[in-house]
Order: structure tokens, then C-alpha cells, then sequence
């Protein structure tokens, strides 16, 4: 008797503690991502001073972060009843040949640069988030209108259609609907978009840069379309071009036709840059770049087919500046990639892209080609 009344304790204490376990979950994720490559940067560029320098510049050897960017994370929710969940994520980068971080502030490296938010989610009204976070033509529009997405350094959607590029915002609230049979909506403000908010003197000017970030998609079956619009306003502290808002609207769709999928973008941005282009060590632009009167309208076509169990990706880019933009020149990108599948976690992957006028400068180019493995975990 005594056994049985033991054996009936010890299992409602371990369903206790499944069910409790159930209602709060936390998870360590991330990506490994290294190879072997080829980059080469040459032509004209500028040094702190302004002059321009012939530069040429090439590497062989270990490349990482190219498929995907390596990162690891912690990501949680709690079940607080009636589908409410609270949720977190907090999320670093870091460069697999050195171990060190991949995100900084200055020069001070951040913690959890890619990612750092708390909020709330619910299947019946969307997901409210509060932290450093990705904007909107990020997460809905890269995909859509690039077989690269995010990904493949500057292969991907984002060194076309700067808005896109990854963007983080810092002291974001972003609120996303639930899907609605493949239509999605999201909206986020950031209060300074750039480090920690900064007080405004009385009477003085505002020295935070604000950005808001806002999108529709629909991704059902074969169709995929999204449109996206950011803005973010240079603090008016600022000596020259304090106070402009720079703009940028992306339109992309794409088609999947089984044998393959075929994908397409339209943006332009006004007043300036939102991300800068960064090609091997050169960053070549700044991140939230104001240039009151500069105008860059941006395309892309891209095409996706699966070959075997792998995927085959090509794609061209191009962004063409109007107005003030350094030495006027369309930046061109063209791109052929692979990834295979070694399991449902490991692929392989080649890339081959060449940029012509990169960040807009006559003669510069780069080129990369590499091959490697991406683990996820």
C-alpha cells in the first residue's frame, strides 16, 4: 500500500512538473558558418581625410558569416493563460575566426547586438516587441524580392535596397498582426535609432535620430508580395543636414512555377543611405547616411530552382543614384549560388558575386567566391 500511495505522489509530482515546464520554455539556437574564399576590392577609395587612394586589395582563406551571419541566442516564453504569451529574445553575432563579437556601439562591443527584446504574442491579436530589432523591409521584403534574402554578404537583397540590409533599430517598439490567410502587417517606431536615448535640453534641439519602420505581405502558395516604407530623421544637433528625413519605400514580389521560383524589386530612397555597403574590410558607407537631395532608385530580378536536393540562386541588382551621391555611377551586383543539404541542420553551400561602382564610385569593384559549411543549432 505504502509503494503504491509513493508511486502515485512521485507521478503527480512529475506531471507538476512537465505541466510546469510546458508553460515556460527557454531555448539556446544559433549558427555556425565557415569556408575557404576569394575577395578582392579595387579601385578608387577615400580615406578619413577625403582624398582619394588608389586601393587594391585582395585576401585567400577562411571566410564565415557568409550564407549566414553566425550568431547565438537565447529565446523564451511563459504562458500567462487566454493564449497570452510573454515572450524574449536575446541574440549575438560573433566572427568565427577570431571569437569575437559581431555587433558594436562605438567602441564598445554590445552583448546582444543583433537582437535584444521582451514582449508579448498572442495567435488572436499579433506580437508586441520592445528592444534592439530588425525593421520591417528586413523581415518582409528581403526574402520576397531576392533568392539571397539576408544572406550571402553582398549577394543579398539589402546591398541593393539599402532599407533592407539587416537594419537594426535600437529602443524599438514594433508591433506585427497575426497571419491572416498569408497577409501579415507590422509597424515599429524607434525613439533613437542609433545607442542609448538621449536627453533634449530645454529649448534645444533633439539629439536622437528617429526611425519608423512599417509593411504588408502576403505569402500564400506560389505567391509571395510585399511592400515596406522606413524613415528615420537626422538629429537636429546635427551641423549639416540636421533635421532631414531620409526615406525608403520597396516593392518586390515573387512566383514559384515548381520548377522554379522567380523573384523581382522596385525601391527608391531619398536624402541619404540607411545601411552602409561593407565589401570585405572597406565599409565604403555609413550606417543612416543624410545627403539632403540625393535620390537612389534600386531593382533586382533573381531567379531560384532546385537542382537535386540542393537549390541553385542567381540574381542581379543594381542602384541608381540621382542627384548627390558621390561620383553619380549605378553600383551593379551580380550573383550565383548553391546551397545543398547534408541533413535537416548542415548544408554546403558555393557563392560567386562581383559589384561594379560599389557604393556608387567609379571603378571601385569587388568580388567574392567561396565555398563552405552552415550548422544550426
Amino acid at each position: 500500500m505504502k509503494k503504491t500511495l509513493l508511486a502515485a505522489a512521485l507521478a503527480t509530482g512529475f506531471a507538476i512538473a512537465g505541466a510546469a515546464h510546458a508553460e515556460t520554455s527557454v531555448t539556446l539556437y544559433g549558427i555556425v558558418d565557415g569556408g575557404i574564399g576569394y575577395q578582392q576590392l579595387k579601385g578608387t577609395v577615400y580615406d578619413d581625410a577625403g582624398n582619394a587612394v588608389d586601393y587594391n586589395g585582395k585576401r585567400t582563406g577562411m571566410i564565415n558569416g557568409i550564407n549566414s551571419a553566425n550568431r547565438w541566442g537565447l529565446k523564451g516564453t511563459e504562458d500567462l493563460g487566454d493564449g497570452l504569451q510573454a515572450v524574449f529574445v536575446l541574440e549575438s553575432g560573433f566572427d568565427l575566426g577570431t571569437g569575437v563579437s559581431g555587433q558594436s556601439l562605438g567602441n564598445t562591443n554590445r552583448m546582444f547586438g543583433r537582437q535584444a527584446t521582451i514582449g508579448l504574442q498572442s495567435d488572436a491579436w499579433g506580437r508586441f516587441d520592445l528592444g534592439r530589432q530588425t525593421n520591417i523591409a528586413s523581415k518582409y521584403f528581403a526574402d520576397i524580392a531576392s533568392p539571397f534574402g539576408v544572406d550571402f554578404g553582398q549577394a543579398a537583397a539589402g546591398a541593393t535596397f539599402n532599407s533592407a540590409a539587416s537594419l537594426r533599430y535600437d529602443n524599438m517598439v514594433m508591433y506585427q498582426t497575426p497571419n491572416f490567410s498569408g497577409f501579415q502587417f507590422g509597424v515599429g517606431y524607434s525613439f533613437n535609432a542609433n545607442g542609448s536615448q538621449q536627453f533634449r535640453d530645454s529649448g534645444g534641439d533633439d539629439p536622437n535620430t528617429h526611425a519608423w519602420t512599417t509593411g504588408l505581405r502576403y505569402a500564400n502558395g506560389p505567391i509571395g508580395v510585399a511592400a515596406t516604407y522606413d524613415q528615420f530623421e537626422a538629429p537636429e544637433t546635427l551641423p549639416v543636414d540636421g533635421g532631414v528625413k531620409v526615406k525608403s519605400w520597396n516593392v518586390g514580389a515573387s512566383y514559384d512555377f515548381s520548377v522554379a521560383r522567380l523573384h523581382a524589386g522596385f525601391g527608391q530612397t531619398r536624402n541619404g543611405w540607411f545601411q552602409g555597403i561593407t565589401f570585405g574590410d572597406l565599409d565604403t558607407a555609413g550606417a543612416l547616411m543624410v545627403n539632403d537631395g540625393m535620390r537612389v532608385n534600386s531593382y533586382t530580378v533573381g531567379l531560384s530552382a532546385p537542382v537535386g536536393p540542393g537549390e541553385i540562386m542567381a540574381s542581379w541588382g543594381m542602384a541608381d543614384p540621382r542627384g548627390t551621391a558621390g561620383d553619380d555611377e549605378k553600383q551593379n551586383i551580380y550573383s550565383l549560388g548553391y546551397t545543398y543539404p547534408l541533413s535537416k541542420r548542415t548544408n554546403v553551400y558555393a557563392i560567386g558575386s562581383y559589384a561594379k561602382n560599389v557604393a556608387f564610385q567609379d571603378d571601385l569593384k569587388s568580388t567574392l567566391i567561396g565555398v563552405g559549411m552552415r550548422h544550426q543549432f
